[in-house]
């Protein structure tokens, strides 16, 4: 191989090296970037939320600051309608009309309700529920599916407190590992905290996503196959053809004595052949 073609060879063996290393470098910044970012980004929304919790907050009280008022307009209304009465009954007895109108509206109204919400009772269609739970027990184990599974029993108080109090507890353990899961990861970031560090991540991000097009690039990787293919070919080639000539100088190293024999033997039988026909 020739100092050219050593050259060639490594100066391609760098570029492979390069190209190789750079595309598994940002693609691995950007699979350890990536996750960072989304977590931030939740953090953000969490805290944007908790900001227009704040305001609905706000909002709840002036909302009921208007109930109030409305109650308080209803209550004035009602005295008007008693002083009203009072000027031609006397007052309690004015007072008691306005009462008893106001519970002959209650009582028709609470009555209307009771009556459409007992008409909706099962909220839940009992029937159409347990319908599909039996198909999906049928799909899940065909004909070995029992029906009766579809009924639980009815739970006694005690049973009733005792599932109650694990849920409690699997609740409490729940949170326990969550709160602990948060300590792990220290105190959470501000949301100024937050908005700095997610620009800049995503300005990070940004450039790995132009390395990698750029190292991704068809014509870039093409060449550099092309390259790599031709120096190998060339490096084949050098190789057989030293090997070649190695070969004869292999072959008549092992054999010069058996050649030199020969040679002698046939130049002595030349010199007999030609005195022979000379006389």
């Amino acid at each position: 191989m020739t100092v050219v073609d050593k050259d060639l060879h490594i100066a391609a063996d760098e570029n492979s090296k390069d190209h190789g290393s750079a595309l598994i470098e940002a693609a691995k910044t950007a699979s350890r970037l990536l996750p960072r970012q989304i977590n931030d980004e939740i953090a953000l929304a969490k805290l944007e939320l908790e900001h227009k919790k704040a305001k609905v907050g706000g909002v709840a009280v002036f909302a009921a600051l208007a109930l109030v008022f409305t109650v308080l307009l209803v209550i004035a209304l009602v005295v008007a309608a008693i002083a009203g009465l009072a000027t031609v009954v006397p007052l309690w007895l004015s007072a008691l009309i306005v009462c008893g109108a106001l519970l002959v509206v209650l009582g028709v109204s609470a009555l209307i309700g009771y009556l459409k919400f007992k008409s909706l009772l099962p909220l839940l269609p009992k029937q159409a529920w347990r319908g599909i739970r039996h198909d999906i027990g049928i799909i899940k184990e065909g004909r070995e599916f029992d029906p009766a599974t579809l009924d639980p029993a009815e739970l006694s108080k005690e049973e009733k407190k005792a599932a109650a109090a694990e849920a409690d507890a699997a609740a409490a353990k729940e949170k326990a590992e969550r709160a602990a899961k948060e300590a792990e990861h220290g105190p959470k970031a501000s949301e100024n905290e937050l908005l700095a560090r997610t620009a800049a991540r995503r300005e990070h991000l940004l450039g790995l996503r132009e390395e990698l097009v750029s190292e991704a690039d068809v014509k870039k990787q093409a060449t550099y196959l092309v390259d790599t293919a031709k120096n190998r070919a060339r490096e084949t080639i050098n190789q057989a053809a030293a090997g070649a000539a190695g070969q004869v100088v292999e072959t008549a190293k092992e054999r010069w004595k058996p050649l030199a024999v020969f040679a002698v033997s046939a130049t002595i039988c030349g010199l007999l052949l030609r005195k022979l026909l000379k006389k």
